[in-house]
């Protein structure tokens, strides 16, 4: 069955302030151009575009204190932040379009606040090349795209650990990781600690992409809340070029697709976030065209024949 959601929203965050690269901010409207709202309204869905959220503007600076774009990050996380809370309040889906992924950091407090407030289990799937898991003593960059998943756990500054009303907003054992490929190696030893469950490229090739979603799903119930955090560089540039930070030997089309059709098969998906899409890397939106695809089968289209 495919997501129990019939209301969705899509909610644009067009910036790239945590990112290493310029053009993230684009990818909300080349998500539009690809036909995402057109698709997932003939999947029988009622789809209501919010248009985007307004931010401060990408100023281009090198960090400070470890962190680029500091405050900057802090505003338009949480711009989206109540943007999705309201939306989860209203009985909606929210769809976030990106933007960089260190948006993850306001649409994950969304969610988890609202499950707190409703005794709801929280389940987060983040769908990435990387672990997302610095901080600012470790990162090489100081690109506040690296950092979501630590600050979603607790590490991190007060304004974005605390930013949905309770610190850590999530615990690792709420997340797993899937297509992971590239950890730096200070983070590589956080993630240990913290001891969040990966599902890295190399137990994907290993035991194929059905076995590790199915772990990966182990334990979801009608009492739980999935969230499904999608980064366009999952995929491998060979299908996805259109991505800031290209990492080869990603999930093919198939096994993204796989990905997304035991996804739907729990109809437990109750938000997402599309992240990470840069069109001013991509051929004639053909990354985009293939996100809109996927996500559509996130939305129950499925290429099973049999009976």
């Amino acid at each position: 069955m495919a997501s129990k959601a019939k209301r969705v929203s899509l909610i644009g965050a067009p910036t790239d302030i945590g990112a290493a690269d310029r053009g993230a901010s684009m990818g909300p409207e080349a998500l539009r151009v690809a036909g995402l709202g057109r698709a997932l309204a003939a999947r029988g869905l009622d789809v209501v575009d919010r248009g985007d959220i307004s931010g401060p503007r990408n100023p281009w600076l090198p960090p400070r204190g470890g962190y680029r774009h500091f405050d900057e990050v802090v505003a338009w996380n949480r711009a989206v932040m109540h943007a999705e809370l309201a939306e989860l309040e209203a009985g909606r889906m929210p769809i976030l379009l990106g933007g960089d992924h260190c948006l993850g950091i306001g649409s994950i407090s969304a969610v988890s606040r609202y499950c707190r407030d409703r005794n709801r289990r929280l389940r987060v799937f983040w769908l990435d090349a990387h672990a997302d898991f610095n901080t600012a003593e470790i990162s090489p960059s100081g690109n506040m795209h690296g950092m979501p998943v630590a600050c979603l756990c607790g590490l991190g500054p007060s304004d974005l650990t605390g930013m949905g009303g309770e610190v850590p907003a999530i615990t690792a054992d709420a997340v797993r990781q899937i297509g992971i490929r590239s950890v730096d190696p200070n983070e590589k030893r956080l993630v240990h600690e913290a001891g969040l469950e990966i599902f890295d490229m190399r137990y994907i090739d290993e035991v194929g992409m059905r076995l590790v979603m199915q772990e990966a799903l182990s334990g979801l119930d009608e009492s739980c809340h999935l969230h499904v955090s999608f980064d366009v560089d999952f995929l491998d540039p060979s299908i996805a070029p259109a991505v800031g930070t290209t990492v080869p030997g990603g999930p093919n089309y198939r096994e993204a697709q796989l990905c997304m059709e035991m996804i739907a098969d729990t109809g437990f998906a109750a938000s997402l976030d599309i992240m990470e899409l840069n069109p001013a890397m991509d051929e004639r939106n053909r990354t985009a065209e293939l996100v809109v695809d996927l996500v559509e089968s996130l939305f129950g289209k499925s290429t099973l024949m049999r009976a």
